[in-house]
């Protein structure tokens, strides 16, 4: 599960149950129920921050894909695979529907 910009008190429950390898990574093995409250638990208290999950599943990708708080990237399931979608960015600017994060300016 990674996490980015939410409070610092969702990352501390996070770290109960699973190990922060890096700030904002966290990796674990926890059953079915614990993954799914843990995620119910970082959708509800992550406010306007970003979150994602993958997990193992019983798929030809071998893991399933949830994200939360990232309106430029959106889940698409093509042939039953889950895939990415990233908004184009340029595109929704000349449209006058994006204003990018100062993080983007340095593409």
């Amino acid at each position: 599960m990674t996490l980015e910009a939410v409070p610092p008190s969702l990352r501390g429950e996070l770290s109960r149950w699973l190990i922060e390898v890096q700030p904002g990574v966290y990796v674990g093995n926890t059953t079915a129920l614990v993954r799914d409250l843990l995620w119910d638990k970082v959708v509800q208290y992550a406010r306007t921050g970003r979150c994602t999950q993958l997990y193992r599943a019983h798929n030809e990708q071998g893991f399933a894909i949830r994200l939360h708080g990232d309106p430029r990237r959106t889940l698409v399931t093509l042939d039953g695979f889950q895939l990415v979608a990233v908004r184009n960015a340029r595109h929704a600017e000349l449209q006058g529907e994006y204003d990018p994060p100062e993080d983007d300016d340095k593409l």
